[in-house]
Formats: C-alpha cells, structure tokens, sequence
C-alpha cells in the first residue's frame, strides 16, 4: 500500500490538522504492514503559484521553451506522478480566512492537469484519478455547522475539487472549534481520532 501524505500547516507538530493525520498514519501503518509513506510537506517546501510560465510549460502545444519552464513541469509531473501512485490520500488541511492554506491550492494547480488528471470530451469533463481513498483532516478554530456553514469554503472545496478529478471516495475528520480554548481543542483532537479508528474498524469489517 502506498500512502500520500500531503500536509499544509505551518505549526508543525502544534497544529491540530498535523496531530490528527499523524494518528491517520499511526493506524493505517499499523493495519496495513509494508505500507509506504510519501510525505509531501507544502509548509516546509511550498509550491510556487501558478503563472505564466506553468502555463506555458503544461499546456502550450509547442512544449516548454525555457530552462524554467521545464523545472515547473517537471516539478508538476512529478506531483501527478506521487498522487497517481498513491492507494491512499491523507490531506491535513488548516482553515485559513474560511478557505484552504494558499500553499495547499497551489499543490492542487500543479496536480489539476488536462490528459493527466482529468480530460474534457463530449460528455463532459472525466476524472482519472480513480480507485484512491482520500482522508482529509480539517481543522477549524471555529464549528462549522448550521449557521456558520455558509461561510465554510475548506471542505465543500476540497471534495468538489477531488471528486473532479476523480477521487470520489473521501472521508472527512473535522477537528473543530480549536479556538475555544486547549481544552475544547483536545477534545476536538480525540473525537476526530476515535472517528477515525471507527471508520477504519467499519472498512476493515466490509
């Protein structure tokens, strides 16, 4: 088995998104024996935005024509490649202003590829990125249900992008109200954590 793990806080081993997906990790290590991991931190080692020059290098028909051009599509194929290897998809995504971390977006432009990711016909656009499951570990300062809903742009983003692509199989664990204070965010930590033991226990059990 061979897992991706994409993580994008800045708080290292104090963010809560990187505490719960660390304990995804643990358990699917530990059900899972010779499970390979590939860590793709975008805190540590952020992806440039997208611009001219990454469009120019991914879809121009005349291919790259400069010595950055190349670097940007073979760091992007290089992306594609590590998610279209990966069995499991584990994402430790931090809420930020309602959304997703900038450095996570651009991880998804670089993975968004026409002919490698997705592809356009008559019918419509297709995802290939097919047969993955895909964990994602959202952690919010504030509780997201109800009332605050409208302004949540982090997960109902996250699953409409992935299911584009063709990753339809995702699970949530929301780590939330992180900022009422320590208490309320360990308990938010356990709740997410048992959830997650709940799920793999149901999948195990299929």
């Amino acid at each position: 088995m061979n897992i991706l793990h994409v993580t994008s806080s800045s708080r290292g081993s104090a963010s809560y998104s990187n505490r719960v997906a660390g304990h995804v990790l643990d358990e699917l290590i530990g059900r899972n024996a010779g499970a390979t991991v590939t860590v793709r931190d975008l805190a540590t080692d952020p992806l440039a935005h997208v611009g001219d020059d990454f469009v120019a290098a991914t879809r121009s028909p005349d291919s790259p024509q400069t010595e950055r051009q190349r670097a940007l599509l073979a760091q992007s194929d290089a992306l594609v490649d590590e998610l279209l290897a990966a069995d499991i998809v584990v994402i430790g995504a931090p809420m930020i202003n309602f959304t997703i971390p900038s450095t996570l977006k651009a991880w998804i432009d670089n993975v968004a590829r026409p002919g490698r990711t997705f592809s356009y016909s008559e019918a419509g656009p297709k995802g290939l990125v097919t047969g993955k499951q895909v964990i994602i570990v959202g952690a919010r300062g504030g509780v997201y249900s109800e009332a605050a809903k409208p302004f949540d742009f982090q997960i109902p983003y996250l699953k409409s992008v992935l299911g584009f692509l063709g990753m339809t199989e995702v699970e949530v664990l929301e780590v939330d109200g992180t900022a009422y204070g320590p208490e309320a965010a360990e308990k938010a930590v356990t709740a997410a954590t048992a959830k997650m033991r709940t799920q793999c226990d149901q999948r195990a059990a299929a």
